[in-house]
């Protein structure tokens, strides 16, 4: 009972420090919205783990993975990065062309948080199974977004090393000790709020169509 209690609370520390609530008020993409937008990246397959730390305390604030399989998606759980033009089901986004992809770190992205970028190339099949695993997973609970992505991770094979947590520095580390990942980290000078951002693109997608 006393680990209980103190995985809600950690849970509620997590909320606050960056890893949101769903909202209820966004419905699920239709199955017909996510089959036109589904696009496939013609790079190797591959995870990409992004990492989102407080420029101020140096925590972790939100963990979530971008899988090229079959198809190019992102596993946001519990984010805050939603698009009009990027269709979402169980806090999966899918349609994450080169656009897209990049507008997501960026958005991240800003005076107060920076984004570590871990890109690890994976045999076909596993990034196939990440993909399987995310889009069966469903929405996660607010603070839940390490534990959810750390729980699809450590089913894969050969990552056996990657822990389920729930803190995204712990989630970063594990996956930094895998063989061949590439690091880099993104600053941006970008205002706290990312809904300007996120308006701010949403525009631009509508002028160009």
């Amino acid at each position: 009972m006393i680990s209980f209690w103190r995985c809600l609370l950690l849970a509620a520390s997590l909320v606050l420090a960056g890893c949101a609530a769903p909202n209820p008020t966004v419905p699920d993409a239709s199955s017909d919205e996510i089959q036109n937008a589904a696009y496939t990246h013609a790079g190797p397959a591959k995870l990409t783990l992004y990492t989102m730390i407080n420029n101020r305390s140096g925590a972790g604030a939100h963990t979530s993975v971008m899988i090229n399989a079959s198809q190019r998606v992102i596993f946001d759980p519990a984010g805050s990065v939603r698009l009009n033009a990027v269709p979402e089901r169980g806090d999966v986004l899918y349609g994450v062309t080169p656009r897209v992809a990049e507008f997501y770190a960026r958005a991240h992205a800003r005076e107060t948080f920076h984004v570590v970028i871990q890109e690890l190339v994976v045999p076909y099949e596993v990034a196939e199974q990440a993909l399987r695993l995310a889009m069966e997973h469903g929405p996660a609970a607010g603070g839940f977004c390490a534990a959810s992505t750390s729980a699809v991770l450590a089913k894969l094979p050969g990552f056996e090393s990657i822990n389920r947590t729930f803190f995204p520095k712990r989630l970063m580390d594990d996956f930094a000790r895998m063989p061949g990942v590439k690091t880099r980290k993104l600053f941006e000078n970008d205002a706290d709020d990312k809904s300007v951002a996120i308006a701010q693109f949403e525009q631009s997608v509508n002028g160009t169509q």
